[in-house]
């Protein structure tokens, strides 16, 4: 008998009907030499300080730095959790073989992978590895199955994430909550990922709180009602703007160049896990937790592919399978026809195969979602979804900018020169191309960094050399302080380590140092709302007085910096390549939670503000 074990009661039904296992017992489903059982998410975790020793069981600072010899597992204290853990158990021991259908990331398989050890499962076991839930989907990838063993740097990068998070958010809780909470039971909770996390948003706090406002002034004009704006840019002196102003006043405006430059424009990129959350957080408000709630349920309901990624790319081989998918999705067949009986377009910004690894982009399965049952939400999620899938076959968008230049001059005589250039910038859409896609619109990155200041204005037909009268206007503005975080906004600082990057192509060089896992940056949020160190005021994020007085207190950057935190999930990355050697990770953990600790209690100058 083959046991085959998912990560869920909703997966393993999927996988039990393809394979013919259609008779339900108490906790598996059997038929055709199959046993198809699942899990609840993790079901075993790491052991706590007291299941090593007594001594650990009471908080002192003279236990610390906790460092267990070996680390072990146990089960979680569930009785539904326990009661499934021994059907699994008694059908693995008797099995003649196992395959773990558990999620395909470093995640899912630590999952089973220690459901398995505490079983002391013997007997061989295989890998399914599948993007979606498709019956053709799963057909394909049992007839593909490779060897756990395959997967083994896999499951130490987990294993290693797993024991760094318990070395630091153990011993760190600890330590700071015995040395400086103020307050009886209060907790000071730490940890590897949500620690630098709180300190971007406590940082942004006082770079906000200790702006302070500087005036300019803006030159600007109106010749035929359209604004021209100064070349000289920000006028730091209130005198140099009358001067100018005054300049100007009572001569003719006169165009002196007209410039056109026709251009294109790609569709956006397809989603990753990140970029989805983000855009859902823009468009709807939704959180970056409720937006992973709804692309897990698209993928169970088998409407869309594995979401925990963090590529957007496809791999060359999904090119083939295109016009399929895309004739699938029926509530898009106005948008779909123009498309078909003709061969689809393949760009590099969309297939590339050495852009992905374990998993690609975000896109549909082509399976009818009318018929799906969804909630409004879900089908929100899934549009996005779908239409950017769709838009990536469409034609680039094609437009033409128009750059007028003006100045004001000395006198009437052109060949003067100019007292005061100005600039107007217009923008055509020619074809839209893909922008019908998203009704002629759509949220792209360079969408996102427009200020107001950058619209683009319709313009009228010029000649070189006319001239006129204008309105030239001094307008006195500010600079102002940096914005908060949103949950959008974060979540992009995640995944670049606290780096501000517009560039797509830069940000996905810095995606290997981004801080947390596109799976876990929603939890990592979840757990600071949870412990109260954050409060959303409308969609900014602002750190509450307790979250502000830790991150005052902790002075060690291995703990807070995102750049240094950045660089260890590098090294978990590195791992799962096979590029670094997991008991060298292990090692400089421990050396990292000693000094940590000797550093903390060496200190006796910080004192936690009372809250």
């Amino acid at each position: 008998m083959i046991v085959c074990i998912a990560e869920k009661p909703s997966v393993a039904r999927e996988i039990a009907k393809v394979l013919g296992a259609n008779a339900s017992h108490d906790g598996y489903m059997e038929g055709n030499g199959y046993q198809v059982t699942w899990t609840f998410g993790h079901l075993c975790t790491l052991k706590e300080p007291q299941d090593y020793t007594d001594q650990w069981r009471r908080w002192s600072l003279g236990s610390l730095p906790m460092i267990p010899p070996r680390f072990g597992i146990k089960l979680i204290d569930n009785q539904g959790y326990e009661k499934q853990f021994h059907t699994i158990e008694r059908l693995m021991q008797a099995a003649d073989g196992i395959v773990n259908c558990g999620d395909a990331g470093q995640e899912g398989e630590l999952i089973q992978r220690w459901v398995m050890q505490k079983a002391k499962a013997t007997c061989p076991v295989q890998r399914l590895w599948v993007s979606s839930l498709t019956e053709e989907a799963i057909r394909e990838a049992f007839a593909n199955l490779k060897p756990q063993e395959e997967y083994q740097s896999l499951y130490e990068a987990g294993l290693c994430r797993a024991i760094g998070d318990w070395l630091l958010g153990m011993n760190a809780t600890r330590l700071y909550t015995l040395r400086f909470s103020q307050q009886k039971g209060q907790v000071l909770s730490i940890g590897r990922v949500q620690t630098p996390t709180l300190a971007m948003i406590v940082k942004r706090h006082f770079e906000i709180k200790d702006f302070k406002p500087e005036k300019y002034w803006v030159l600007s004009t109106v010749y035929r009602n359209v604004v021209f704006s100064s070349t000289k840019g920000k006028i730091k002196k209130p005198e140099e703007g009358e001067a100018a102003l005054a300049a100007i006043r009572n001569r003719d405006f006169t165009v002196t160049d007209i410039q056109q430059k026709n251009g294109t424009e790609a569709p956006p990129r397809l989603f990753d896990l990140t970029s989805l959350q983000v855009e859902c957080n823009k468009k709807f408000s939704f959180s970056a937790d409720d937006t992973l709630k709804h692309i897990q349920s698209l993928y169970e309901k088998k409407l869309t592919t594995y979401p925990r990624v963090d590529t957007t790319y496809l791999s060359d081989d999904i090119y083939a399978r295109c016009p399929g998918i895309l004739q699938g999705l029926h509530p898009y067949a106005s948008l779909i026809q123009p498309l078909m009986g003709k061969k689809l377009k393949k760009s590099k910004k969309v297939f590339d195969s050495s852009k992905v690894t374990d998993h690609h982009a975000i896109i549909p399965t082509g399976q009818d979602p009318s018929q799906a049952g969804l909630t409004m939400a879900e089908k929100r999620v899934y549009d996005l979804v779908a239409r950017r899938f769709i838009a990536v076959f469409h034609p680039d968008c094609k437009f033409s900018t128009t750059t007028v230049l003006g100045a004001v001059m000395s006198d009437a005589d052109a060949e003067k020169e100019p007292i005061t250039e100005f600039k107007a910038t217009g923008k055509q859409i020619l074809d839209e191309g893909w922008r019908i896609v998203f009704g002629g619109q759509a949220s792209t990155p360079d969408d996102d960094a427009k200020k107001p200041d950058d619209e683009e204005q319709t313009l009228p037909a010029f000649t070189q050399g006319e001239h006129g009268p204008h309105e030239p206007t001094l307008a006195e503005k500010q600079t102002t302080p940096p914005k908060p975080y949103t949950e959008a906004t974060l979540l992009r600082a995640m995944e670049t380590a606290g780096k501000s990057v517009e560039d797509e192509e830069l940000r996905d060089t810095l995606k290997a140092n981004g801080i947390g896992r596109p799976s876990t940056r929603a939890a990592i949020i979840e757990t600071l709302f949870k412990r109260q160190y954050i409060s959303k005021v409308r969609k900014s994020l602002e750190p509450t007085p307790i979250g502000i007085a830790l991150i005052g207190v902790i002075q060690e950057d291995l703990l807070k910096s995102a750049e240094l935190t950045g660089q260890w999930e590098k090294k978990l990355r590195d791992i799962e390549a096979r590029k670094y050697d997991a008991r060298q990770f292990l090692d400089e953990l421990k050396q990292m939670t000693a000094q940590i600790v000797q550093q903390v209690l060496a200190d006796g100058t910080r004192r936690l503000v009372s809250q």
